[in-house]
């Protein structure tokens, strides 16, 4: 019995024994762990200052590096601008020893050409002199009454003579003065138009809310498509452009009738035959009204009274057509303020005037569904409506098809003249503008010593890359003075073009 509680007291110790020697162990592991930990850490931060430090070595290697490279470059920039300099300088002064040798050269000349006439006239003095002495040899021997006669025959020449040269005199200034005043007269008409109508394309592009309707556009077995092609009278293009069809057609109305119409279609999303039909009567019962409105807008912007309905409904017309992107409507208003603007500088019958330049164009509204020139189908269709004569031939008569038999007429073939030639009246033709910037890059070109040849700028600017081992520095301000120049003898084009010659050597190495 008493041995029970030693046996449990030597138990217990041995557990909190063996309890101590656990503690012990996982403290000992513990500290060892975070030992560890703190040596790697210190040498990961001693690694990373040093890569640091490495990094920072590299960059002021480089920097140096740049540093010794733009300095050569610019060493190089100042050399190559003081050779410029010094080029300049020589051609100026060879361009200066030319001229002095060419006035020199004119100077000899003239100074021959003045001896030459000294001695022509020393002769015609001396024959003059010889001619007198034998009048007054003859005038001796003459009476009174012949001796009056013959010198009123001489006071009547020389007078004859003198009113011939002043006669002259006054023609040529009064041909100068005409011009001059002709120049002012037109610069001052364009000035107080001042039209803000440049140019304007009519557009034949629907564009769809999503791609599914141009199925819907085109039906079953294509019912839909070549429903409305035959109300419309338009050709439907449709294609890959996203989102969008084509509407092609010669007559501007149809096409924008049919413009109208397939967009209220697709709107709408009621696409069948029977619904084509209604609403394709309807834009055309639209488009007239707006036509018939537009005719009379412009006959009362432009200043034109008294002009019957079917004229006023047929200029309408003209709001959808365009020549060289210039709206023919809006053309027509402009020339006729020309047309009133010079008939009243010129003191001619400005309502005739006006008249004949706003009605000019109107066969443009019906030329291409009857055979005949715009300006005898004009004049004949505002004869068939009691148009006033003399604005019919100058309807007929703006290009010289007809003869003109007034002023008026006059002025309305150059106020349209004025309206069609203004700057920004109208854009350039695509091919043209192809044609010249193809014909620019194909001069540059031509020279020897040129690899390409790029036009930009709208062709307003030419760069020329040459071959650096055939041309040098001066040979590229020759070139670049030389292709400028053959420019100004070949081609035709507004405002000025620039010429930029670039020359670079490159010189290439490998580090093996």
């Amino acid at each position: 019995m008493n041995l029970i509680p030693i046996l449990i007291t030597v138990v217990t110790g041995l557990v909190m024994l063996a309890v101590g020697i656990a503690v012990g162990n996982y403290v000992t592991r513990t500290q060892a762990e975070k030992k560890r930990l703190e040596e790697a850490t210190k040498a990961k931060s001693i690694l990373q200052d040093a890569t640091d430090r490495a990094a920072k070595v590299e960059l002021d290697a480089r920097d140096r590096a740049l540093k010794i490279v733009q300095s050569a470059e610019n060493d190089l920039t100042q050399r190559r601008n003081e050779l410029n300099r010094e080029t300049e300088r020589l051609d100026r002064r060879r361009a200066e020893l030319d001229g002095r040798v060419e006035k020199l050269e004119q100077r000899e000349q003239t100074l021959n050409k003045r001896q030459s006439t000294i001695d022509r006239r020393a002769n015609e003095v001396e024959k003059v002199h010889e001619e007198q002495m034998e009048k007054l040899r003859q005038i001796a021997e003459m009476t009174q009454e012949e001796a009056r006669k013959i010198l009123l025959d001489e006071v009547e020449k020389d007078a004859r003579n003198d009113m011939a040269r002043i006669i002259r005199q006054i023609e040529a200034e009064a041909r100068e003065e005409g011009e001059k005043r002709a120049r002012n007269l037109i610069a001052d008409a364009i000035q107080r138009v001042a039209s803000e109508h440049v140019s304007e394309v009519t557009s034949a592009v629907v564009t769809l809310p999503n791609e599914e309707m141009k199925g819907r556009i085109v039906g079953r077995n294509g019912r839909n498509i070549r429903a409305f092609e035959q109300a419309a009278g338009v050709d439907v293009i449709v294609d890959d452009t996203p989102e969008s069809v084509t509407i092609s057609c010669f007559d501007s109305v149809r096409r924008e009738i049919a413009r109208r119409a397939l967009t209220r279609l697709t709107l709408d999303g009621r696409i069948h035959p029977a619904h084509i039909e209604k609403v394709i009567e309807d834009e055309t019962k639209a488009v007239e009204k707006v036509m018939a409105e537009a005719g009379e807008q412009a006959a009362f912007d432009a200043g034109v009274a008294g002009l019957h309905p079917e004229l006023l409904k047929m200029m309408g017309r003209l709001k959808y057509r365009t020549s060289y992107g210039q709206n023919q409507l809006a053309h027509a208003v402009e020339v006729a303020k020309l047309g009133g603007i010079l008939a009243a500088e010129l003191g001619a019958n400005v309502e005739i005037a006006k008249a004949g330049a706003f009605l000019h164009d109107i066969g443009k509204a019906m030329d291409h569904n009857q055979e005949g020139t715009h300006a005898a189908l004009g004049a004949e269709f505002c004869k068939r409506y009691g148009v006033h004569p003399l604005v019919v031939n100058a309807i007929a008569a703006h290009h010289h098809e007809v003869e003109q038999e007034t002023v008026e007429a006059v002025i309305a073939e150059a106020a349209d003249a004025i309206s069609g030639a203004r700057p920004g009246a109208r854009r350039e033709d695509l091919e043209a503008y192809i044609k010249r910037i193809r014909t620019l890059e194909e001069m540059a070109t031509s020279f020897e010593g040129v690899s390409q040849a790029f036009a930009i700028q709208a062709g307003r600017e030419v760069r020329i890359i040459v071959r650096p081992e055939e041309i040098d520095d001066l040979a590229s301000t020759r070139l670049a003075r030389d292709i400028a120049k053959k420019i100004e003898e070949t081609m035709q084009y507004p405002g000025q073009i620039k010429v930029t010659v670039i020359r670079e050597t490159r010189a290439v190495d490998y580090a093996k």
